[in-house]
C-alpha cells in the first residue's frame, strides 16, 4: 500500500507539495508564506487555508534551511519590564500567536537598559526586536539596521522606528470620568515612581482630568508588588480629608489598596471607590471585583509582531492607530 502523508501509521513527511494539494494553491505560493517572503503577493485568506493545510498534515518547513538562505535566525526578542506582570504575559500571548503565522520563534527577556539592547541588537542573534514599555533607561544607542518596533512608547523618543501604541490617555479620563460621574470630588491617585513614557501619559491625563478636584497623591514602586502598594495606600488613606475615591496606575497596585482598605476597616464601595488599569485577571477575582481600564495586551502584541515581520519583508509598515482602552465597570465603584 502506498504511504499517505494523511494516511494512519505513514512513514512519509508531508511536504510543501502536499500541502499545496490539500490548499488547492501551487508550491511556489506554499514556499512563499512559509519562507516568510509573501508580502502583499498572498491573500490573507489564501494564507490562512496553507496554515490550516499544514496543521491539518503536521507539516513542518524545513526551517534550518530556510532562514539560512535568508539570512535570519528565526528568532525575535521581546523585552519587558517585568516578567512577573501579568500584562506583559498578555502582550507575550499576541506575540506568540502572531509570531506562529509568521515561522517566528520568539525570546523573551527583562531588565535591558539602551548598552545591552544595542549589543544584542548589533550581534544579530536576533532577526528583530519588539521593545515593550521601555523605561528611560532603554533610550537610544539601537544600531539604525536593527529591525525594531516599540510597543506602548513614545514615538518622539524613536524616530523613524514603528511604534504601536495604546490610547491610554483616553482610559484614564474614563477612569476619572466615572467617578465625577458618580459624585466623588476628593479623588486619591496612587501613581508609579518609574520614568517611562506609559506612566508619564496616564499622570499627565488624570492631572488634566482631575483639574477643579480636590486630589491627594502618592508615588509607590510597581516592581515591589501588592504589599509595597498596600502600604503606599495606607499612608494616603490615613488621617483627615481621605479620598472617596482612588485611582491606581495599575491593577496590581489596586489590590494593594484593597488589602489596605481593609486594614483600616473600609468597604469598598461603600467607603471607598477604586478604579484601577490593565484588566489583568485578578481584577475579577477581588472582591468586589474591580473596575478598571482594559488595556489590550494581546492586540499590542499582535500588532507589534505584525508591523515586525512586515520590516523583515522589506515592507514599509503602515503605521498602526492607537489601540482603543475601554473601562470596565465592575463592583468597586458606587455613588459618593
Amino acid at each position: 500500500m502506498a504511504d499517505s502523508p494523511t494516511g494512519e501509521g505513514s512513514r512519509r513527511r508531508p511536504t510543501g507539495r502536499d500541502v499545496a494539494r490539500l490548499a488547492g494553491v501551487s508550491q511556489a505560493t506554499v514556499s512563499l508564506v512559509f519562507s516568510g517572503s509573501a508580502g502583499h503577493r498572498v491573500s490573507e485568506p489564501t494564507r490562512e487555508r496553507i496554515h490550516a493545510a499544514a496543521r491539518e498534515l503536521g507539516y513542518r518547513p524545513q526551517a534550518a534551511g530556510r532562514q539560512l538562505r535568508l539570512g535570519r535566525s528565526g528568532m525575535v526578542l521581546l523585552t519587558v519590564p517585568n516578567l512577573l506582570s501579568p500584562f506583559f504575559g498578555r502582550v507575550l500571548t499576541g506575540v506568540h500567536e502572531e509570531a506562529a503565522r509568521h515561522g517566528l520563534a520568539v525570546v523573551v527577556s527583562s531588565g535591558w537598559d539602551a548598552a545591552a539592547l544595542a549589543e544584542v541588537a548589533a550581534a544579530g542573534r536576533f532577526d528583530g526586536l519588539l521593545v515593550c514599555s521601555p523605561d528611560d533607561k532603554q533610550l537610544g544607542g539601537l544600531p539604525a539596521d536593527a529591525p525594531t518596533v516599540f510597543l506602548d512608547a513614545d514615538p518622539a523618543a524613536h524616530p523613524g522606528r514603528p511604534t504601536v501604541e495604546l490610547d491610554l490617555a483616553a482610559g484614564m479620563r474614563a477612569a476619572v470620568d466615572h467617578l465625577v460621574g458618580l459624585g466623588h470630588r476628593r479623588i486619591g491617585y496612587l501613581r508609579s515612581v518609574h520614568s517611562a513614557h506609559t506612566f508619564r501619559v496616564r499622570q499627565a491625563a488624570f492631572a488634566a482630568a482631575a483639574a477643579g478636584l480636590e486630589v491627594r497623591e502618592l508615588a509607590v514602586s510597581l516592581n515591589e508588588g501588592s504589599r509595597e502598594a498596600a502600604r503606599a495606600a495606607r499612608e494616603l488613606l490615613a488621617g483627615p480629608g481621605r479620598p472617596g475615591a482612588v485611582v491606581c496606575d495599575d491593577d496590581v497596585v489596586a489590590s494593594g489598596l484593597y488589602r489596605a482598605a481593609g486594614e483600616l476597616g473600609l468597604r469598598i464601595p461603600r467607603d471607598l471607590s477604586v478604579v484601577g488599569m490593565d484588566d489583568i485577571p485578578v481584577a475579577e477575582l477581588l472582591s468586589p471585583p474591580l473596575t478598571t481600564v482594559n488595556l489590550p495586551g494581546e492586540r499590542l502584541g499582535r500588532a507589534g509582531l505584525a508591523t515586525l515581520a512586515a520590516l523583515l519583508d522589506g515592507e514599509l509598515p503602515s503605521p498602526v492607530d492607537p489601540l482603543a482602552t475601554e473601562l470596565v465597570v465592575r463592583g468597586s465603584t458606587e455613588a459618593a
